[in-house]
C-alpha cells in the first residue's frame, strides 16, 4: 500500500475535467482568432461549435465514467462502462455535427472542422504535459 501510495504520488493523474475545460478554452481562442482575422461572426460560431462537438460528449463520457464510484465492480463491468459511454460520446458527436446546419447560422464547415481538430489535439497535449508533482507535508512522510 505505501508503494502504491508513493508511485501514485510521483505519477499524479490529469483530471478528465481540466482537459475538457482546455478544450472549451482552446475552442474559444480559436473562434476568437478567426472571428477577429476573417471579421465574420459566422466563422467564429462555426469554430467554437465544433470544439463543442468534442467538448460536451467528452463531459457527459467523463460523468457517465464517474458515477457510481462508490459500488465496486469487477474488470468486464468496467469495460463495458467505458465501451457504453464511448459509444454514446460517439453518437452524441455525430448527432451535433449532423445538427449544425440548423443550429449555426451561415455555417462554416472548414471553421467547424477547425475547432473540432484543435479540440481533439487538446487530447494530445494533456498525454504529453504531466501534471505538476503534489508537494509533500510533514504528514506524508513514510517510515
Amino acid at each position: 500500500a505505501q508503494e502504491a501510495s508513493r508511485w501514485r504520488e510521483a505519477h499524479p493523474m490529469l483530471s478528465p475535467w481540466r482537459v475538457i475545460g482546455l478544450q472549451v478554452a482552446a475552442g474559444l481562442a480559436l473562434a476568437a482568432v478567426l472571428g477577429l482575422i476573417v471579421g465574420k461572426v459566422s466563422i467564429a460560431w462555426s469554430a467554437g461549435y465544433g470544439a463543442l462537438a468534442v467538448a460536451i460528449p467528452a463531459a457527459l463520457f467523463a460523468r457517465g465514467l464517474a458515477g457510481r464510484r462508490a459500488v465496486p465492480v469487477n474488470v468486464v463491468t468496467l469495460a463495458t462502462r467505458f465501451v457504453l459511454w464511448e459509444m454514446i460520446k460517439i453518437a452524441l458527436t455525430l448527432a451535433m455535427l449532423m445538427a449544425a446546419p440548423k443550429l449555426v447560422r451561415g455555417l462554416s464547415w472548414p471553421a467547424l472542422l477547425a475547432g473540432l481538430a484543435v479540440a481533439l489535439l487538446v487530447y494530445w497535449v494533456a498525454l504529453l504535459v504531466k501534471p505538476a508533482r503534489r508537494p509533500k507535508s510533514d504528514n506524508d512522510s513514510i517510515d
